[in-house]
């Protein structure tokens, strides 16, 4: 049981890192473009991050059963996968470098679920067919696939609506075009927040509701006195407290900032006004909450930054900082392995310590 509370209070700990982590998602460009101040951003953005975290389980219900073989999965997996995905966002937070949160967990997850099977790979849930919906699942089509096709859709994306900005504002002058587009830019940047909270946070709400379908599986729960009973989960389903629970704490996380990666975003990267901030958020959040609707654990840290890419490069291709972008891919690529890697080697180490 102590066991249990530990890892629970270990997601909540992760919930509060991608909650500074991926502030920048949220509020970058409403910083960069002088709209509102960080102060007022980071609030906003934890307000609208709570309101989106309420809003449905879809993405949950992926993390917790529709990417590993549920039946390798014990407490002591879950703390690896959550230990190499907090481990790889500190690094990558120290960096600078607007990494995905979502995807140090996703790989956490695997790498930790292979080692409990002892290297079993048919735990991992590569592409499978859901018997009842009759659509594909699993790590490649909810995933793999969406982590290169997403960052294109949001270039392509951001560049289109930027296009189409300055074709049809093109007679309207720069000053009147800053004025609109700074109030409309809190719009999208409450959409952006919104967004981020549908698909961030039902992620470690997905690994709570596992951690407690695993203890009440095995049988930890059994003896719980009636005050404790809420933590018995017999099916996997998302409590209305979990929920409440993982979204106060992601806001408050956002509340805490981002300082490092709101830089790298919002003025290393490109440089940009309230009509470019509009563009980006206004791409970003329409396409992550398509992602959250049907249960996609999108990296919202790749849509935005792929947003931005596109509306700079629309800018002035020139405009955008390609290097840094470079830096960057590195990161995206390197996040599912590398969690993966840790996590495998922590839950070997672990099953050698402590054998089960």
């Amino acid at each position: 049981m102590v066991l249990i509370l530990c890892v629970l209070v270990l997601a909540l700990a992760f919930e509060y890192v991608n909650g500074f982590h991926d502030t920048a998602n949220s509020i970058a460009t409403t910083v960069s473009t002088k709209v509102l101040s960080p102060r007022q951003a980071i609030m906003m953005a934890a307000g609208f991050n709570l309101l989106g975290a309420l809003a449905g389980v879809s993405v949950a219900t992926t993390i917790g059963k529709g990417l590993v073989d549920t039946q390798y999965v014990v407490t002591e997996t879950i703390l690896c996968a959550l230990l190499a995905a907090i481990v790889w966002n500190l690094l990558t937070w120290w960096l600078g470098l607007p990494s995905s949160s979502s995807h140090a967990l996703i790989g956490g997850l695997c790498g930790a679920t292979l080692a409990s099977a002892h290297g079993n790979w048919s735990v991992i849930r590569w592409s499978v067919v859901n018997v009842a919906t009759g659509k594909h699942e699993g790590l490649w089509p909810k995933v793999v696939m969406p982590m290169f096709v997403s960052p294109a859709v949001g270039i392509l994306g951001g560049c289109l609506i930027m296009a189409l900005l300055l074709i049809v504002l093109r007679r309207i002058t720069p000053r009147l075009i800053n004025l609109i587009f700074g109030k409309l830019q809190l719009v999208s940047a409450a959409a952006m927040g919104f967004s981020h909270g549908t698909n961030d946070a039902q992620k470690t709400m997905g690994m709570i509701a596992l951690i407690l379908f695993t203890a009440t599986k095995g049988g930890t729960f059994d003896h719980l006195p009636a005050c404790m009973r809420f933590l018995y989960t017999p099916d996997f389903s998302v409590a209305a407290w979990v929920k409440v629970l993982c979204a106060l704490v992601m806001a408050a996380g956002t509340a805490a900032g981002g300082w490092r990666i709101i830089r790298t975003m919002g003025h290393k990267m490109v440089r940009l006004q309230p009509i470019h901030g509009f563009a980006a958020e206004t791409t970003a959040a329409t396409i992550i909450a398509v992602a959250s609707h049907w249960g996609i654990p999108l990296s919202t840290t790749h849509i935005i930054s792929t947003s931005i890419m596109g509306v700079g490069a629309v800018k002035r291709f020139s405009a955008v900082k390609w290097g840094l972008v470079g830096r960057i891919a590195w990161a995206w690529v390197l996040t599912i392995p590398v969690t993966a890697l840790l996590a495998y080697w922590m839950e070997r180490i672990l099953l050698a310590c402590v054998p089960r």
